[in-house]
Formats: structure tokens, sequence, C-alpha cells
């Protein structure tokens, strides 16, 4: 059975800019993107709701030449998902028994549960939530966990190699590279070593035509106060 189409909910440089990256790099431009306005609550709409309980970006719509159409939540898994279903772009090591897979799979989903909570907990006290809800002391715990216990490991790993598994550039890079981007607007992984992979990675078509509606990207949520149901 063959895909008949790919449609991506998104948002400038949330989690769906890195689902948007996968999908450049393993289909070309051959998919739709549709933005929903979060800051404007379209994500609680019901016919948004039907598709995604969750309320959020990203989400991915695959839809089947027999005409079904299937939806993929979760960032990390789309791009798993993608990175698999495509292996002639050798975006990771192939599946089964090597040390080498077990590795790709480790810093993918360290990416996505491990250094994303740190900076998701850092964003949501800082700018997303109303004045009443925002702790500094999470804020301050996060920033430091980030600093002391994700930096080191990530630096170790590009002081030997140029991306994060290695010499080639795997779908782990898409996700830690998403994370490290959104660490810099945190004023986190300002060291050079940071700097010099993110200058590796935007040479990528795909990580140029990934982000390139980033600037609409605004980190403060507007009349936060105001927007009760709003909760990121």
């Amino acid at each position: 059975m063959k895909i008949k189409k790919l449609k991506l909910y998104h948002f400038p440089a949330t989690r769906s800019a890195r689902v948007r990256w996968a999908l450049h790099e393993t289909v070309g431009d051959d998919f739709e993107v549709q933005t929903v306005q979060l800051y404007s609550g379209e994500q609680y709409r019901d016919d948004y709701l039907l598709k995604n309980p969750n309320h959020n970006v990203p989400l991915l719509e695959i839809s089947m030449e027999d005409g079904s159409v299937h939806r993929m939540l979760e960032s990390v898994a789309m791009v798993e998902w993608l990175i698999d279903a495509f292996p002639e772009q050798r975006l990771s090591p192939p599946t089964g028994l090597s040390l080498e897979r077990a590795d790709y799979l480790q810093m993918l989903h360290f990416g996505g549960t491990w250094m994303d909570m740190m900076l998701w907990q850092i964003r949501i006290h800082e700018h997303v939530l109303p004045s009443a809800q925002a702790d500094s002391r999470t804020i301050e715990r996060y920033r430091q966990k980030f600093v002391e216990e994700v930096e080191p490991q990530l630096k170790e790993r590009l002081d030997r190699n140029a991306f994060i598994c290695g010499e080639e550039f795997s779908g782990a890079d898409i996700v830690i590279g998403h994370n490290v981007t959104w660490a810099r607007g945190y004023k986190l992984c300002q060291d050079d070593i940071f700097r010099g992979y993110l200058s590796r990675l935007s040479k990528r078509p795909a990580f140029l035509k990934a982000f390139e509606d980033a600037r609409d990207f605004s980190p403060e949520v507007p009349n936060k106060d105001r927007m009760k149901k709003f909760s990121g």
C-alpha cells in the first residue's frame, strides 16, 4: 500500500518544525502544510480536537491510496517513522541488533524526552503560563539541570564528531538540532561548539525550509493572563 498524501499541521519554530524538517529530508516538498494559529486558539476548535485531542502541533495526517487515514500526534514518533519509511535516504543506522542503532535511538529519544521536558518547563513558566501560575523556582531548577546535565553530554559527543551520532547526519540530529535552536533562544547552549553544530545543520536545504517561517514565532504568548484556556 502506498501513501497518497501527507499533511502536517504546523506552527512556526515549535515541535512541528522538526517534523517538517524530517519531511523535507525524506519526501522533499511532496507534502502539505497547514498552519494552526496557536496563539488565537485554533487548536481548541471542535474540528481540530476531533483530530488531535491533545490540542497542539504537530499533527501528521497520513492518507493512503486505499482511502484510509492515520493521524500521528507525537513529533519524535513522526521523525522516527519517516526516517525508517525511507531507508534509501540513509538517515539512520539500519534496524537490527547493532550498537549504532541502539545509540541512534538513545539520542533520538533523549532529545524528545529528557531534553525536551526541561526546555518545555523553562518555556511554559517564562512565556506561556499566566503570571499567577508561573514559578521562578521551576525555571531556575530546569535551567540548572539543563546546563549541568544536558549540555555536557551533548558537548562530549560534538567534541568527538561532527554530528550527534557520528560523522554522518542522522534523524537524531533533527530532534537534537531543533532542541539546540530552542535552547539558544533561552540563552542556553551558548558555547561555540553548539554554534558550530548549528552552522553545519543550517547548510542542509531541508533545515532551511523547515525554519523558513521561524521569524513568525514569538516566544511570548500575547495576553496570556486573559487566555484562560491556553495551556501550551
